[in-house]
């Protein structure tokens, strides 16, 4: 309790933006203060723990392993002080928050048209902030404090990322029906000799389907990598390609009457559609509402 009198609290404020931003100016603008004053600030804290924290090398800002260490200690002290201080009894009705999450066109279009209209119905004080990432940034930035709740397939999360799983889902490809007409079985050696579409947010990615594949040692041509489900689906009309996908992504396929659904003939286990939060938020009210609707909505659509 001693070392406790030393230490402005609203220090441990800055040391978090810094910690998780990895630069002042950015510190900055997330804690609407100027940035001499988080300069100010940073020099107070270096005094305080004997150690610079956050230092240059080679043109960028990283932090120091003393400050690598003190990341996770802070985040959850800081969670407690949170709901020490927080109400205990949380009212979406009266609520103002904003958070933070990233999910892919994939989860845009299967869970977020609903989430929006539940939030807007009974939490109308609460904001989202949608990006886009790739799962291994997601981990990443859930883990930085930088996202609040995270939607996607995550087989290698660490220990501190908390689970659920929202819905399972399996794959199921689409053709043009004048290059494949319905009904005429697809072997797995024509299959793989055709062209065939891609969902990623990286060309060089490797999916479910390209795991799958060289696990027999065999290879497909891609020869359409895009980041956008939705785009993926209106690009096969009218060409050659084979898209393998969520069924979910697909959809009813009303607007394109031309493309026809068939089983993969190579085995695609399903998968586990799950949302993902660091254990430091698990505890927090408003946190546990919004993971509550999440599920709620996926449950349902």
């Amino acid at each position: 309790m001693d070392d406790l009198r030393r230490i402005d609290l609203n220090l441990l404020l800055v040391l978090h933006a810094i910690l998780a931003e990895k630069h002042v100016s950015r510190a900055a603008v997330r804690l609407h203060k100027s940035q001499p004053a988080v300069s100010h600030s940073l020099a107070q804290l270096r005094l305080l723990f004997e150690d610079p924290l956050l230092v240059r090398r080679g043109g960028k800002f990283e932090l120091t392993s003393r400050a690598e260490a003190l990341v996770r200690p802070l985040n959850e002290a800081l969670a407690s002080l949170n709901s020490l201080v927080s109400s205990p009894e949380f009212k979406p009705g009266l609520a103002e928050r904003r958070f933070r999450l990233a999910l892919s066109d994939y989860a845009s279009r299967a869970v977020l048209p609903d989430l929006v209209r539940h939030v807007r119905e009974h939490a109308p004080g609460i904001d989202l902030a949608i990006s886009q990432a790739s799962r291994e940034a997601m981990l990443a930035q859930l883990a930085d404090g930088e996202l609040d709740l995270a939607l996607g397939i995550f087989p290698s999360a660490s220990s501190s990322i908390q689970l659920q799983e929202l819905f399972r889902d399996d794959f199921v490809c689409v053709a043009d029906k004048r290059v494949l007409p319905a009904g005429v079985p697809l072997e797995f050696e024509d299959w793989i000799a055709r062209p065939h579409a891609m969902v990623s947010l990286r060309p060089d990615a490797r999916d479910e389907i390209e795991v799958a594949l060289a696990a027999i040692g065999r290879q497909r041509r891609l020869a359409l990598v895009l980041p956008h489900w939705g785009a993926a689906v209106d690009a096969i009309p009218g060409t050659d390609l084979i898209l393998t996908v969520a069924r979910r992504a697909v959809g009813s396929l009303q607007r394109h009457k031309g493309l026809q659904r068939f089983a993969p003939p190579l085995e695609l286990p399903a998968f586990s559609y799950q949302q993902a939060w660091h254990e430091r938020r698990s505890e927090d009210p408003a946190h546990r509402w919004l993971r509550e609707s999440v599920a709620m909505v996926a449950g349902r659509s």
